[in-house]
């Protein structure tokens, strides 16, 4: 079964080769360095370069617009699924949970957005899915207000150190049938 790591920018290295990553999304403040671990194919790294911010208009900050989530959703339909898809922004709470939960919803659009939300809260109590990517994701997806209503279901995750990757399945959990 295909699974998304997501992780804190600082650990992204060790979940890369824990996992057998080949394919990474980045999510990060458009200056921000960092090395991308030797196990990623070049060719199959996303950066997408925004701040952790839910509102446009803050002074020198880049918002989360429609083209970086078309562009997770374009990036995450080719994963092939063979190997894990790693996830990261900064803390691995915000972005990195909401471009999971878009690019799940990308390749697997039949779910539902409720025991999405579900599945990634039981993946880790820690996550706050940024909002502005969470509300266009909805958009670009056709989802009709169901994903924004979801992850508000879900509520604020418990304060974290930004130190606590995850691994979460994109796809639903299959219905077991009694006898």
């Amino acid at each position: 079964m295909p699974v998304i790591v997501v992780s804190p920018l600082s650990r992204i290295a060790e979940m890369a080769v824990r996992h057998r990553c080949r394919e990474m999304v980045s999510l990060l403040a458009k200056e921000q360095n960092f090395h991308r671990p030797a196990v990623i194919d070049a060719t199959r790294h996303l950066l997408l370069g925004m701040n952790d911010i839910s509102f446009a208009g803050n002074a020198g900050l880049v918002a989360p617009g429609e083209d970086h989530v078309q562009q997770i959703i374009e990036f995450a339909r080719q994963w092939d699924r063979s190997a894990p898809l790693l996830i990261h922004c900064w803390m691995g709470v915000s972005r990195s949970p909401a471009a999971a939960a878009i690019a799940a919803l990308a390749v697997e659009p039949d779910q539902d957005e409720m025991e999405l939300a579900r599945r990634l809260r039981l993946a880790s109590a820690y996550v706050t899915p940024n909002s502005r990517l969470i509300e266009i994701g909805d958009q670009l997806l056709s989802r009709n207000g169901r994903l924004v209503a979801a992850i508000k279901a879900i509520g604020r995750g418990a304060d974290a150190d930004g130190n606590t990757p995850f691994v979460f399945s994109p796809l639903p959990e299959p219905a077991v049938h009694a006898g």
